[in-house]
């Protein structure tokens, strides 16, 4: 697939992966819609790809977990006369620690971004795709995924739905010309954890590294992207061996080792 020419929307694209694909697909000669909550920041970024690459920029702000975010960005296409060829699926939240100790709703909100919020855009930008017989979805899961992860437990359920959703999604529109890929990053060295007494891995991947590969394995037809470092993809391979119940001690485990048990909100850290 050649990038140049088409119109990719990339949903959380104000910062961190998101701003990285945006400016990877700019510099592949896409032409853009930017999609988060902060319209100032997509505004910067905006004039920053618009300046650097001379390609076609439009902003939408809209709060995805919110029940009429999707809508009304849709609405905001159809009232601009836009047609979306790539729907990057990026904009995601989740929370680290023990999960009856979180706070709840931001627990909820991630179910909300993570799940109803890319299915809705998925179905409403994905419907006009099948009818023109063309087009793509990246749906940007995680390594996470592939195990259930005691003190990540919503965010790497959502994940599981995303993996699952986008391999079914991608065996229903074969055959149309709209192709269906979820790509499967590790730990990235973005704003994921800001906020809390988290700490990213010194082994985290740049975004810039995750928005290669996720769009080189795009370009080359697959319908799986590890775009991270080997060895995130191979954490992936435990729960094929292991029993689930294994599987889930382990993911505990390794959680604990990281602190994943004790963290807290970094305003109330002591």
């Amino acid at each position: 697939m050649s990038f140049a020419g088409s119109t990719a929307l990339v949903t959380g694209a104000s910062k961190g992966i998101g701003a990285a694909y945006a400016l990877e697909l700019a510099r592949r000669g896409a032409d853009l819609v930017l999609v988060a909550r902060s319209a100032d920041s997509l505004r910067r970024l905006a004039e920053e790809i618009r300046s650097a690459h001379g390609v076609r920029v439009e902003v939408v702000a809209a709060d995805l977990a919110g029940h009429d975010g999707p809508r009304e960005v849709d609405d905001e296409l159809r009232r601009r006369g836009i047609e979306v060829d790539l729907l990057l699926n990026n904009a995601g939240a989740g929370s680290i620690g023990p999960f009856l100790d979180r706070p709840f709703d931001a627990q909820l909100a991630s179910v909300d971004l993570n799940i109803t919020g890319l299915v809705t855009l998925t179905h409403r930008i994905g419907s006009r795709m099948r009818e023109r017989g063309a087009g793509g979805i990246i749906n940007v899961s995680s390594t996470a995924a592939f195990q259930p992860l005691a003190y990540q437990a919503v965010y790497a359920g959502t994940k599981a739905f995303v993996l699952s959703f986008s391999e079914a999604l991608a065996q229903e529109l074969a055959g149309t010309g709209v192709r269906v890929m979820a790509a499967h990053p590790g730990a990235v060295a973005t704003g994921f954890l800001d906020g809390t007494t988290a700490k990213i891995s010194d082994a985290a991947d740049s975004p810039e590294k995750i928005a290669t590969r996720t769009l080189d394995d795009f370009a080359k037809g697959r319908h799986a992207s590890y775009p991270g470092s080997w060895f995130y993809r191979v954490q992936t391979w435990v729960g094929r061996v292991l029993t689930r119940r294994r599987t889930a001690a382990l993911g505990a485990l390794v959680n604990r080792k990281l602190g994943f048990d004790r963290v807290a909100d970094a305003e109330n850290a002591r």
